[in-house]
C-alpha cells in the first residue's frame, strides 16, 4: 500500500544541510523573554512578580482556561520586568524577562510510575505540553476527545523544507520518543498507532521498525510530497479516512501528534520535566554553522543569530527572515521575537533561496487548484477576498484552506493566494460573517 493522498507539491527538501547534524545545547543569554501566549487557546496570567527568584522548571505563568497551557522559567535567576513584546505570527504579548544567574537550579514534578489514563493527561496538562510541530494545541484538550478514538497517529512527515529537529529526535532519543507514544495511546485507549514518515528518512525509519517491533505500533513510510504532515492529509495517507470539511480528526477516530510532543510526554512523566525547552532546526544560506539544537523558551532570535553568525552584518547578508518552515511559516520583521514551545526552526535566507520575481496578473491557468491537496479554487477565493465579497469566499471553501502554501508555490504569476485566503479567513471569523 503506497501512503500518500492527492495533489501537493515537490519543494526541494534543503534538509542536507543540517540533517547529519546532531542535537546539541544552544548557548543560553544573559536573560530571556518568556511569552506568557505559546499556545492556541488564552494566554497565561503571570505567577511571579519582579524581583522573585525563579528556578529553571518553575510555573511562571498559569493557564487560565481549558484551552490554555502552563508557562515555565527557562533559566534560573531574577524576574526583571514585564515586556510587550512582537510574536512570531504576528501581534504582540506580555513577556517575563529573567535574568540568568548561570546557576541552572532546578525544580521538577515528582516523576510517575504506571500512571493511569487520567494521571497522563494532568500531568501532560501539568507540565503546560502543547503540540509541537507548529500548531502549539494544548495536548491535554487534544486527548479529551467528546467521541471515542480508535488510532492514533505519530506525525513524522516532516514535510517542510529544511528542517531537520524531530529526524533527530527520532535517531538520537528514540526511546523516550517510543515511550511518549505508548503514554499518548494509553491516554487515549487507541487500539492502532501508525508513525507516519516519509520515505526519505530511511535511517530513522530503520531504527524504528527495529525498535517498535515488540510494541503494537505500526510503521506508515509514507511517499514523498508536501504537505505529507498536514493533519488532514496524513491521516487519509494512513487510514484512507476523510476528515469532514469544518470537521476535527476526532470526528473520524483518530487524534495526531507530533513526535517531539511525544517525546515531552515521556520526559513529563518519568521525569517529572515541564515544557520550557525543545530540539529546532536553524538553517538557510544566511547563516553561519547551521544545525539543530536545544533551545531554551525566550531565547531572541537575534541572540541565535549573533551565535551562529558573528562576521556578517545581517542586513547585507539576509533578505528573509521565517520562523517555521518556507511553505507555512512567518516571514519575521522583527529579530527582538523569542522563541516558544512550537519553534520549531529558524531560517535565515539570502537571495539564492529566495524567488524575488514580480506579482503579475492572474493567467488563469488553475496551476494552484492542480496541487491544493483540500481540491479548492485558491484563485477564485483570492478574488473574493481582494473584492470584499466574503459570501463567494465562502462558498469557495475559504474556510476549509489549511494554509500549506501549496498555490502559492505552484503559482506562475507569483500571486500571493495564501496570504490572501488568510486574510479571508481572518476578517470571516472576526466579523463573524
Amino acid at each position: 500500500m503506497i501512503f500518500t493522498f492527492k495533489r501537493g507539491v515537490h519543494p526541494d527538501g534543503k534538509k542536507k544541510l543540517t540533517e547529519n547534524v546532531a542535537l546539541s545545547d544552544f548557548p543560553t543569554p544573559v536573560s530571556v523573554c518568556i511569552p506568557l501566549s505559546q499556545h492556541i487557546g488564552a494566554p497565561a496570567e503571570p505567577v511571579v512578580n519582579v524581583g522573585d527568584y525563579v528556578k529553571e522548571g518553575q510555573l511562571i505563568g498559569k493557564s487560565t482556561g481549558f484551552v490554555s497551557a502552563n508557562v515555565f522559567s527557562s533559566v534560573s535567576g531574577t524576574v526583571t520586568g514585564f515586556m510587550t513584546l512582537p510574536t512570531a505570527p504576528g501581534g504582540t504579548c506580555n513577556h517575563v524577562v529573567i535574568a540568568n544567574d548561570e546557576k541552572y537550579d532546578k525544580v521538577t514534578l515528582p516523576a510517575l510510575n504506571n500512571p493511569s489514563p487520567e494521571e497522563i493527561v494532568h500531568r501532560i496538562q501539568e507540565a503546560g505540553i502543547v503540540g509541537m510541530g507548529g500548531a502549539t494545541f494544548p495536548t491535554h484538550v487534544k486527548l479529551s476527545p467528546k467521541t471515542h478514538v480508535d488510532t492514533l497517529i505519530i506525525n513524522a512527515a516532516e514535510c517542510e523544507p529544511y528542517i531537520t529537529c524531530d529526524y533527530r529526535l527520532l535517531l538520537e532519543k528514540t526511546d523516550e520518543f517510543i515511550a511518549g507514544v505508548l503514554l499518548l495511546k494509553k491516554a487515549l485507549g487507541a487500539e492502532h498507532v501508525f508513525i507516519g514518515i516519509e520515505k526519505n528518512k530511511p535511517e530513522a525509519i530503520k531504527k524504528l521498525i527495529a525498535d517498535c517491533a515488540n510494541t503494537d505500533i505500526a510503521v506508515a513510510p509514507c511517499k514523498v510530497k508536501y504537505p505529507q504532515g498536514a493533519e488532514k492529509q496524513l491521516i487519509y495517507a494512513v487510514t484512507r479516512r476523510k476528515v469532514p470539511c469544518g470537521g476535527l480528526p476526532a470526528d473520524v477516530g483518530v487524534v495526531v501528534s507530533n513526535v517531539h510532543t511525544a517525546y515531552s510526554v515521556a520526559r513529563a512523566v518519568y521525569n517529572g520535566e515541564p515544557s520550557y525547552k525543545r530540539a529546532m532546526t536553524v538553517s538557510g544560506s544566511g547563516v553561519q554553522n547551521p544545525g539543530n539544537f536545544w533551545v531554551r523558551t525566550g531565547t531572541s532570535y537575534q541572540f541565535i543569530y549573533d551565535t551562529l553568525d558573528k562576521d556578517v552584518s545581517l542586513p547585507e547578508k539576509n533578505v528573509k527572515i521565517i520562523s517555521g518552515g518556507p511553505m507555512m511559516g512567518f516571514a519575521q520583521p522583527s529579530m527582538r521575537v523569542c522563541t516558544t514551545k512550537g519553534s520549531s526552526s529558524l531560517l535565515f535566507l539570502t537571495e539564492q533561496d529566495v524567488e524575488n520575481k514580480p506579482r503579475t496578473q492572474c493567467i488563469n491557468c488553475a496551476g494552484c487548484a492542480k496541487v491544493c491537496p483540500m481540491h479548492l479554487m485558491p484563485m477564485k477565493i483570492e478574488a473574493a477576498v481582494l473584492s470584499g465579497d466574503w459570501e463567494d469566499a465562502k462558498k469557495y471553501g475559504v474556510l476549509n484552506c489549511i494554509e500549506c502554501g501549496c498555490c502559492a508555490y505552484n503559482c506562475p504569476a507569483k500571486r500571493p493566494l495564501t496570504q490572501a485566503i488568510r486574510l479571508g479567513k481572518k476578517t470571516i471569523k472576526e466579523k463573524k460573517i
